[in-house]
């Protein structure tokens, strides 16, 4: 074997069995995805452990959370938040998507999902059924979950067809025992993730989402569904201290081999970036909760979180498709 093919070999062997080493996916877990979603991906895989993308979750019931920040930061978040949870109110947060879109910030969307057969909304996420029953053709259950998969696929085809990519975090905080997708363990919730996917991207051809994985404070691996389901993970929790929730920030990265951008896609108050930096907690994005979670952040804190030079704030989002989208694949 000659010298060159043996260095050759080495390198492959180090790469492929190295535990030190990490190599950062770089496509999406959905098949011939979107150029929109392809260079949205791109933007935050760079930003992966150098900057923090602020985020906010917006409410269509309670105060102008955006009208709110400029008053208060003289910015905008470079991440809007909407929630498919009220039928009346899915269209507008769709247009939201594509307006937010267009002004050059990044859509994430998620959904209060009603327990199938309960109904909609907040309280009845929160209901719990036999999730078995979902997968049992002509029992309420199978006939509410799939109208309601298709109901939304439906709202997420309009955001495909304007070409407007989304971060889709549906199943939200999935190992608590609050909402009924985690109310009976792993096995059943990773049999909803996996079978939301296959229909939305292989027989709907879905191809615009970023599929966001969001765990509760406490992360657990029994309820990862895989790599092949997953371009983004994170965790939540709502303590009302700046620090970067280390462990919460550890475990997350332990179960994805830190391969993927990590969110704190909700909280009350946001880590304070610098010690994020110190501290080796560069989340990807924090999502402010809305209403009342925002009004009681302090305002001091909120503008300096605004105007840090590692928080990107709207206006510091580049032209994505222009800057990433002529990248290839």
């Amino acid at each position: 074997m000659k010298m060159k093919t043996i260095i050759i070999f080495a390198i492959v062997f180090f790469l492929a069995f190295s535990p030190n080493l990490v190599i950062a996916q770089q496509f999406l877990c959905t098949p011939n995805p979107s150029k929109e979603a392809v260079a949205l991906y791109k933007y935050i895989l760079d930003m992966k452990g150098k900057k923090i993308l602020s985020g906010q979750q917006d409410s269509p019931w309670g105060i102008d959370e955006f009208a709110y920040l400029k008053e208060n930061t003289g910015k905008q978040p470079a991440i809007k938040g909407m929630d498919f949870i009220s039928q009346k109110d899915n269209p507008g947060e769709v247009q939201k998507a594509i307006d937010w879109w267009k002004a050059s910030g990044i859509p994430t969307i998620m959904w209060h999902w009603g327990a199938p057969s309960v109904g909609e909304g907040y309280e009845a996420s929160k209901k719990p059924i036999e999730i078995d029953s979902c997968f049992v053709d002509g029992t309420p259950q199978y006939k509410a979950f799939w109208a309601e998969l298709k109901a939304k696929g439906d709202l997420l085809q309009q955001l495909k067809d304007a070409n407007v990519p989304v971060i889709w975090r549906p199943f939200h905080e999935l190992n608590g025992n609050w909402f009924w997708w985690g109310k009976q363990g792993p096995e059943r919730f990773k049999k909803l993730w996996i079978t939301m996917y296959n229909y939305y991207v292989k027989e709907r051809g879905l191809n615009n989402l970023i599929w966001t994985l969001c765990y509760t404070g406490k992360p657990d691996s029994d309820w990862y569904p895989g790599d092949q389901y997953v371009d983004i993970a994170g965790a939540d929790t709502y303590v009302k201290n700046d620090a970067p929730q280390m462990e919460m920030y550890n475990k997350v990265k332990a179960i994805t081999s830190n391969r993927i951008p990590i969110a704190f896609h909700e909280c009350g108050t946001p880590p304070n970036p610098d010690k994020c930096l110190s501290e080796g907690g560069m989340w990807s994005w924090w999502m402010e909760w809305h209403t009342s979670h925002l009004q009681n952040l302090d305002k001091t804190y909120l503008k300096f979180m605004y105007d840090h030079e590692l928080v990107i704030t709207l206006d510091e989002v580049p032209d994505i498709m222009a800057t990433y989208g002529a990248k290839s694949r």
